[in-house]
C-alpha cells in the first residue's frame, strides 16, 4: 500500500511540475509555385510542427487539383505551416520562404495558381509580411525586386491525399514542373 501511495505522491509532484497546455503553436500560410516542392522545404524548417499541402485564395469551395490548376478558381497551390513560435519566429518563418529557391525564381506572368503569396491572418503577420519583403528587396540579393503578394487568410483547402508529403511518398521525383 505505502508503494502506491509514493507512486502517486510522485505522479502528481511530475504533473505539477509539467505544463498543463503546451505553448501555443501558430499558423502561416504560404504560395510559392508547386505546393510539392514548397511544402518540403518548409518542412525541414527546425520549429515547422506541421504542414499542409492546399488551395486558397480563391472563390470556389472545395476546389480539386484539376479547377485549381485550370486557373478560373484564383485559388493558388499552398502550404499551410503550423509552427512553434518559441522555436521559429513568424518573421524567421518569412525570411525561410522568401529566400528559398521556390518563390525567389517565381516572376511576374506566373500563372494564376503557382503565383507567389502571403496570406496574413493578422494586423501582425501583415506588417511583418511587408517588413521582411521589404528588407529582401533592400539587400540588393537577387537580381530584381521579389514579387509576391500580401494578402489576408481566407479559406484554405487541403489537397487530396495523393498531393501530401508528395517528396516524401515519391523517392524518385526531386523537382516540380510548372504548366
Amino acid at each position: 500500500m505505502t508503494v502506491l501511495a509514493v507512486a502517486l505522491a510522485i505522479a502528481a509532484a511530475m504533473n505539477q511540475s509539467m505544463p498543463v497546455n503546451p505553448a501555443p503553436y501558430e499558423t502561416a500560410t504560404f504560395a510559392g509555385g508547386c505546393f510539392w516542392g514548397l511544402q518540403e522545404s518548409l518542412r525541414q524548417i527546425p520549429g515547422v510542427i506541421k504542414t499542409t499541402a492546399g488551395y486558397t485564395g480563391g472563390t470556389t469551395p472545395n476546389p480539386t487539383y484539376e479547377l485549381v490548376s485550370s486557373g478560373k478558381t484564383g485559388h493558388v497551390e499552398a502550404v499551410q505551416v503550423v509552427f512553434d513560435p518559441a522555436r521559429l519566429s513568424y518573421e524567421q518563418l518569412l525570411a525561410d520562404f522568401l529566400t528559398s529557391p521556390v518563390p525567389a525564381r517565381l516572376a511576374t506572368g506566373t500563372d494564376n495558381a503557382h503565383r507567389p503569396a502571403i496570406f496574413y491572418r493578422n494586423a501582425e503577420q501583415n506588417q511583418a509580411a511587408e517588413h521582411v519583403k521589404d528588407k529582401i528587396n533592400q539587400s540588393g540579393k537577387g537580381n530584381r525586386p521579389m514579387v509576391v503578394e500580401i494578402d489576408p487568410a481566407s479559406a484554405f483547402y487541403p489537397a487530396e491525399e495523393c498531393h501530401q508529403d508528395y517528396y516524401r511518398k515519391n523517392s524518385a521525383s526531386t523537382t516540380c514542373v510548372l504548366p
